[in-house]
């Protein structure tokens, strides 16, 4: 038998899923922990039936909405896995069934089911997410500020003044605000005459 519905009463004293409405894109690699796999209760006691379809419930979960989490549904359960509704019932009802370690949430109006595992595993990957854009950023913008220094090199600003970190990155943050799409040779000059009007550079002498 499946596991029986959650009233409403019941469900207002679950707890919000600890993640809120994820929706991961281009979401393809988690990390997986075969040492704490192999050392796992699940591993130790339950049949690699179940051992093999609780780790595709990792995987699916991966995909589904909010990200990590799974339909507290038989059914849908059942499709997800191409498994007899049958069989996943007998599976699911074993002591070391597929399901352990899973619990109810809600994610706004709806019951779904989390793992303390894959929440863990998918905090990691957003960690290393953010790490990655960070650093892709601090990349991009080391680019742009080289090729600016080196179109306004070509206009004839002196090294000194390219050395002046502070006026550079006014400029660019100027061209980021006034100039979409590739930077040319007429961008570079809009924010030198900007940049003279504004008195940006300083003493005379700078440019």
């Amino acid at each position: 038998m499946g596991v029986p519905k959650v009233n409403l009463v019941e469900a207002a004293e679950l707890p919000d899923y600890e993640l809120g409405d994820l929706r991961l894109e281009n979401h393809f690699f988690v990390a997986w922990h075969f040492s704490r796999w192999l050392n796992s209760a699940m591993h130790l006691c339950a049949t690699y039936e179940v051992q093999g379809v609780a780790r595709a419930l990792f995987d699916i979960a991966q995909m589904q909405s909010p990200t990590g989490t799974l339909p507290d549904d038989d059914v849908q359960l059942s499709r997800l896995l191409r498994l007899d509704i049958i069989r996943w019932r007998e599976l699911r009802a074993m002591d070391f069934g597929p399901l352990r370690g899973w619990f109810r949430v809600r994610c706004g109006d709806r019951v779904r089911l989390a793992h303390p595992v894959v929440i863990e595993v998918l905090q990691d990957a957003l960690a290393r997410r953010e790490e990655r854009e960070r650093a892709a950023g601090e990349r991009a913008v080391a680019m742009r500020l080289k090729r600016l220094r080196e179109g306004l090199r070509a206009l004839g600003v002196n090294d000194r003044t390219l050395d002046d970190t502070v006026l550079v990155e006014r400029m660019d943050k100027w061209l980021l605000d006034h100039v979409s799409g590739q930077r040319r040779v007429s961008a570079y000059e809009r924010v030198l005459m900007v940049a003279r009007q504004e008195g940006w550079f300083g003493r005379p002498a700078h440019y």
